[in-house]
């Protein structure tokens, strides 16, 4: 199989095969807009993905590469947060930095099917919570004066 080379952040180098590649939209289309064959020789630069992150990512697409293409039909559905693999549940299990920064990865990279479980994993951990305990889950600061506070109350 065809492989093509990915160079992250910190100029580590992943050879992949092009298949498991072409999950990223963004990937895909810079193949194609750039001309880049299956066979060619070239290194596409991904300066907003680090190595760890990108480690993540192809071993998700590498489980996933056989998955259907979701439909328009499925995309209409409305969106549920029961309907995580246990494959993705365990894989999303991780540290809450690691969490966002999969996320970011997943937006930048446009792979629908990781930033969706992922949303799905957050969503989760928000659900049937005060906002102060997600602030407490989240470590967000409460930064609204007492006035305010009184106002939201």
């Amino acid at each position: 199989m065809p492989n093509i080379r990915l160079r992250t952040s910190d100029n580590e180098i992943f050879d992949i095969d092009v298949q498991i590649a072409k999950c990223s939209g963004t990937i895909k289309t810079m193949l194609e807009d750039c001309g880049m064959g299956d066979s060619d020789n070239s290194v596409v630069p991904l300066p907003n993905v680090n190595s760890t992150t990108l480690r993540k990512v192809l071993d998700w697409a590498e489980y996933h590469q056989d998955d259907p293409q979701p439909t328009e039909e499925d995309e209409e559905k409305e969106a549920r947060t029961d309907d995580i693999l246990q494959w993705d549940a365990d894989f999303l299990k991780m540290d809450q930095g690691a969490l966002f920064e999969l996320i970011l990865v997943a937006n930048y990279l446009d792979i629908k099917g990781l930033l969706d479980i992922a949303c799905k994993t957050i969503a989760n951990m928000i659900k049937g919570k005060t906002p102060a305990e997600i602030r407490q889950t989240f470590n967000i600061k409460n930064d609204y004066t007492s006035a305010e506070n009184k106002d939201i109350l």
